[in-house]
């Protein structure tokens, strides 16, 4: 489910954040749907629990999972449209890449075509093209 890169200067519970949001917003997983314990999640990235337990406390803080005592933790109703949102704050960035780009002499052409291309396969990762994270979810549920 999870691919951690302990490689990455990106600290692993912020990996694990961007990676679940990523899902969330990709459709794979739903509202309601139960996520990974921590303790399962642990053993299976060999990783501290007390990291995942930040990333999934830090995702219940801004309203993506709900924790439900003696039960687990889940996606909540409206994580999707919170994600959106987030999402929409980050055009102020792009356009202010685009007059960086713009500076650098770059043609709005190559601008626009980069910006197409992400339209086009939105489920590709930075650094996984393919967007294999999310084909190997799909796989795993279509295998039960």
């Amino acid at each position: 489910m999870f691919n951690i890169d302990g490689m990455s200067r990106q600290p692993v519970y912020e990996q694990i954040i961007q990676q679940l949001e990523r899902l969330v917003l990709s459709g794979v997983m739903k509202p309601g749907e139960q996520i990974p314990s921590v303790r399962g999640l642990s053993v299976q990235l060999s990783i501290n629990p007390n990291t995942i337990q930040k990333a999934y406390s830090e995702l219940d803080r801004r309203g993506i999972l709900c924790s439900v005592p003696g039960k687990g933790c889940f996606i909540s109703d409206n994580a999707h449209i919170l994600l959106a949102e987030n999402r929409r704050k980050d055009l102020d960035k792009l356009e202010e890449l685009a007059r960086g780009i713009a500076l650098a002499g770059i043609e709005k052409r190559e601008a626009i075509d980069a910006v197409e291309r992400a339209y086009q396969n939105p489920h590709a990762a930075e650094g996984n093209p393919g967007g294999g994270q999310t084909q190997a979810i799909e796989e795993r549920r279509e295998n039960g």
